[in-house]
Parts: C-alpha cells; structure tokens; sequence
C-alpha cells in the first residue's frame, strides 16, 4: 500500500494520543473484509487495529453503504463487551469525522479465526453453544428501549443486509417475491435489542476465554433473530463446503441454536425462534443469488442444490430451527 494511504491511520493514532508525534511506527495492511480498510499498526507501546468504512464494498454488484456505520461499531463492541467481558475487542480511540476507529489488536496464534477452523473440519459443538449463549446475552443485555437512540440504523441495515441479501435474491426469484419480501418487512419492523448484522465464522475469534466477535459494522436496534439465523446459516453452508465434517457442522447447528435460545429472556424463545427459522431459507438463497454469496460455492450443480432446499422451505416456511436442520441433513443424502 503507498504511503500516502497509511497517513491517515497514523495522523489519528497521534491525535488521540496513542502514538507519540515523533513515532513513526511500522503500519500493515491487513487482508480482510470487503467493506472496510484495516491496519495493524505497531506503536511503542504495543500494536493496535485501526478500522475505516469504505463508501464502496469490494464485490462484483455495486454496492454501496453509508460510512456513519464506522461509529455504530465500536458502539456496539463497547456495548457487547460489557454484556459479556471479552466478547469484543476494547475499543482504544474513535474519530467519527474521518470514520476511523483503534481498537485492541488480537494475536492470531491465541485467536485464530472460526470460519478457518470449520474449513480445517474442526468443528467443536462446545464451542458453538459459547457462540450462541455470548449472543443470547448480548441480546438480552440490550433489548430495553433505551438502546434504540443509540442504534438509530435502520437505513444503514437496509443498505448492507436487508437490499443486497434479501430484496436482491427476491427480485430474482419473482415467483417468491411476496414470501421473501414479507421476511423483509418483519425483520425490518421487529425492534427487540441491538443485532450485529453479521455473526458469521468469518467474524468470529476462537479465543482462549471464549468467542469474540468482530465487524459489528451492520449494527442495529432491531430483531436479534436475525443474528441467530445469519450464524446458523452458516453451519449449513458449511456442510456444502467441507462434506466430510457435516455430521459435526451440524451438531455445531443444534449446540449453538440450544443455547442461544436458552438465553432469550425478553421475548418468548419459540417465537423468536419462529422467526429465525423462517428466515434461514431466504439467508440461504441470498448466498447464492444475492449481492454477496458465498465465495466457496463454485460448482453450478452446488449452488442449485441451496436454491432448491430454501426454495421448497420458503414455499412453506418452517416454525422450528431442528425442522429446517433436519430437512437440510436429509436433501444431503
């Protein structure tokens, strides 16, 4: 990266004073996500993370997301951190007017990433029900409606979830179009605690004391049935990539969706259960007809086995997560 583009983390880091103005520390650009610039930057005092929103994702679609969501983040790692210690990394310094923030930098050989793990066919159900009970609490830490002024996102979530995922797969599918777009209109209208958007195992550490979760940047006060379905989602797709591990991939599913809802304190869990399961087979097809599908489904053959398993569900939406879970262990026999 050229010099130029490393001033700015660099010009902030002496602002807020986490770096001398006579240091000139050793600045990495980190490979990551498709939504944001990231950097490692080594300062006398220990290395640090710092993040800025792009305007523009890094996908083939044109794809575009306010960079306010830069602040939204680091609000909800602080507000996850004090839900559940450790759960997110500390936030050190933030600069909402140059959209950037520092945070804690997590070493990877202490941390190493979820998503890794589960291609490697490592799949720890232990692990996953720590994933699912961590969020439950998050959730319930924030369901009052306090927190609803400080998460006003709903156009930043429509903007980065709700048009690339599901009204983009809808418009592809117009025989669904009316199932799909009513899963838009009830996430959209469901205001319960503070989601983040993006509970994938590509955003989540395995640390030594338990998940921590990153990339909060779609973070929002609205149904956290959607954080559920988003990770579970996950797992099944999972199964797709790394056949061999499926019967663990799966034991993950049930582990994590077990204890999160064991967790749900201020709704009914079979209600928000309802509309987790509801929603996993539009997550589904949004991974491969939508804006952002899954970068490891390649074969044509593979991607239309997902598009006919969530077809036939949203055709008739399930009520219960272990319905959809068994239907999908079945369609892979």
């Amino acid at each position: 990266m050229a010099a130029a583009a490393l001033n700015p983390p660099l010009d902030f880091l002496r602002r807020a004073g986490l770096a001398g103005s006579d240091e000139s520390p050793a600045v990495e650009a980190l490979a990551g996500g498709v939504s944001s610039e990231i950097w490692r930057v080594d300062l006398a005092s220990g290395p640090v993370c710092v993040k800025r929103a792009l305007p523009r994702l890094r996908v083939a679609q044109n794809w575009e997301a306010p960079v306010e969501r830069n602040r939204y983040e680091y609000l909800w790692m602080k507000e996850a951190a004090r839900a559940v210690p450790g759960a997110a990394p500390a936030v050190l310094a933030a600069d909402d007017a140059a959209g950037l923030f520092a945070m804690q930098y997590l070493e990877p050989r202490r941390h190493p990433l979820w998503k890794e793990q589960l291609r490697r066919a490592h799949a720890d159900a232990d692990f996953a029900a720590r994933v699912g009970s961590s969020l439950a609490a998050i959730h319930a830490a924030t369901s009052g409606r306090a927190f609803a002024a400080l998460f006003p996102t709903d156009a930043i979530f429509h903007a980065i979830r709700l048009e690339p995922y599901l009204v983009a797969t809808a418009k592809k599918h117009p025989d669904l179009a009316s199932e799909i777009n009513s899963l838009v209109e009830i996430t959209a209208t469901t205001k319960l605690a503070v989601v983040h958007g993006d509970v994938s195992p590509k955003n989540i550490l395995a640390g030594p004391q338990g998940p921590v979760f990153l990339d909060a940047e779609c973070a929002w006060f609205g149904d956290p049935a959607f954080d559920l379905a988003f990770c579970l989602n996950h797992l099944l797709l999972k199964c797709a990539w790394v056949p061999q591990a499926t019967a663990r991939f799966l034991s993950c599913f049930d582990a994590l969706a077990s204890s999160y809802l064991s967790g749900v304190t201020w709704e009914s869990a079979a209600a928000l259960e309802a509309r987790a399961a509801a929603l996993l087979p539009g997550l589904l097809l949004a991974r491969v007809d939508g804006k952002s599908p899954v970068e490891y489904l390649t074969q044509e053959a593979e991607k239309q086995k997902v598009r006919d398993f969530a077809r036939g569900l949203l055709a008739h939406p399930p009520a219960a997560l272990f319905t959809v879970r068994k239907a999908w262990q079945k369609s892979l026999t």
